[in-house]
């Protein structure tokens, strides 16, 4: 059987480096509990493979850096603006492009446009920016997610798809006129990393436009998304990830991107309109809180990143080798005797925390349990995505609904860690499996009233 260069090897060569650092034991023990054994609260000299987030931690290309110097940093109409706008505009098809430093800021500018106080949500899975900037307008965000994400360990292809049934009984019923929103997030973040079909998407496109309810992509891992519609959707295999790419955007009335994901840059997003009307309401805003609209908070150098990062993310070499890569994990992982959801994404890896540490209720926060023990064994810095995050508390800080599983989620950086590096945080949780035992829960000393999981400072149990 040929080897396949394209299935084993990155399309890059390493340029640059930069030194990662090895703590002792006992200096990992004292820097955590420092931390309040919050890895949000740790430095990053503290850490020695960092899968906190996905979002601005990856490595720019030489091509990106080389188009850097081109930056103008004229305050309005600068070139490196229109090169922005042109490369996004092409990409989605909207012809109205706002600007912003990040996915966040596009929310809250979107948001306080669209959504008013009483208002409904709707997404496959709100992310936790997205769930507070739709609270913080006054309106209630509601998760729909297709009954497949339930099941962790099925091989379901696109477990990220919004439950269409459920969706069309929402905008048929009494709350249908509440409805001021869908919004599908590609890939769907919140569960593990799944994919939406391109089918899924064309339905709701559909559906919204029946009851004349706007329908946003949240799309900060569309290119992402795009590979796995092409590896695990027939009907697209011919086609190109770009291609996949627009076609989606095409399906939507407008989106909302982070591009600290897959525009392969440390900060920067936009806000992509079909309307006009919402595009000067938006304009408005932006200008006010942001940054005049051909600029909204991005250095001239940013946009010229991100303009020749979107160029190189829909790079099919590139994609297939991201996504191997994560599958490798994924697999060593597993052999190790510790459970992901199933199939394995791209942009990070759900260890089943649940499953793993039987011995920790829902209470003693096992997400929470085992992030903090990959931390004290091995120096990795990852987030849980369990009832600490997800779960409801009362005034106290007591566990009062669970949620509805104990995750922990390994976000990989784009083009940051070699195999060796995955292989190395592999066996650091084969050793944890041995003796799960070992892990200690956690209880909660002051958490903040939103978005409980940044801030909040806890202390073992024993």
């Amino acid at each position: 059987m040929p080897v396949e260069p394209g299935r084993m090897l990155p399309p890059y060569r390493i340029k640059v480096v930069e030194p990662i650092a090895f703590l002792s034991a006992e200096q990992r023990r004292m820097a955590i509990a420092s931390a309040g054994y919050n890895p949000f609260n740790l430095r990053a000299d503290q850490i020695t493979i960092d899968l906190l987030s996905d979002s601005g931690t990856g490595a720019t290309s030489d091509a990106q850096e080389a188009v850097a110097a081109l930056g103008d940093e004229s305050y309005a109409g600068a070139r490196s603006w229109f090169r922005f706008r042109d490369q996004v505009g092409s990409l989605t098809g909207y012809p109205f492009i706002l600007p912003v430093h990040q996915g966040r800021a596009g929310e809250r500018v979107l948001f306080s446009n669209l959504l008013k106080p009483g208002q409904i949500c709707v997404s496959n899975t709100h992310f936790d920016t997205t769930h507070a900037n739709v609270e913080l307008v006054g309106a209630r965000p509601v998760d729909l997610p297709c009954a497949e994400a339930a099941d962790l360990d099925s091989s379901e292809p696109f477990k990220g798809n919004i439950d269409l049934d459920a969706l069309e009984h929402l905008l048929d019923g009494p709350d249908g006129g509440k409805v001021g929103l869908v919004l599908m997030t590609i890939t769907n973040n919140g569960l593990g990393a799944q994919p939406v079909s391109m089918a899924n998407l064309k339905a709701t496109s559909e559906l919204c436009r029946r009851h004349r309810i706007p329908f946003f992509l949240d799309a900060a891992r569309f290119a992402e998304n795009a590979w796995l519609v092409h590896e695990r959707e027939p009907a697209y295999r011919d086609m190109a990830p770009r291609q996949i790419a627009t076609t989606a955007f095409g399906y939507a009335d407008g989106c909302v991107v982070s591009l600290k994901k897959d525009g392969l840059s440390a900060v920067g997003g936009f806000i992509g309109l079909r309307d006009e009307q919402l595009h000067a309401a938006c304009e408005a805003n932006l200008i006010a809180t942001e940054g005049f609209s051909t600029y909204g908070g991005l250095a001239g150098h940013d946009l010229e990143r991100l303009a020749q990062g979107l160029r190189e993310v829909v790079d099919p070499w590139y994609l297939q080798a991201r996504a191997a890569s994560t599958a490798r994990m994924a697999q060593l992982i597993n052999d190790a005797g510790v459970d992901t959801v199933q199939p394995a994404g791209i942009h990070a890896l759900y260890l089943n925390a649940g499953r793993l540490l039987p011995h920790l209720s829902p209470a003693q926060f096992p997400g929470h349990a085992l992030g903090c023990q990959l931390y004290l064994d091995g120096g990795i810095r990852c987030a849980e995505l369990g009832s600490l995050y997800l779960g409801a508390m009362d005034e106290n800080h007591q566990l009062v609904t669970p949620a509805p599983f104990e995750l922990v989620r390994l976000a990989i950086p784009r083009r940051v860690y070699t195999d060796t590096h995955l292989e190395y945080v592999a066996a650091i949780l084969a050793d944890i499996a041995k003796d799960p035992e070992r892990v200690s829960g956690y209880r909660i000393v002051s958490a903040p009233p939103i978005l409980r999981h940044f801030k909040v400072r806890l202390e073992p149990l024993t």
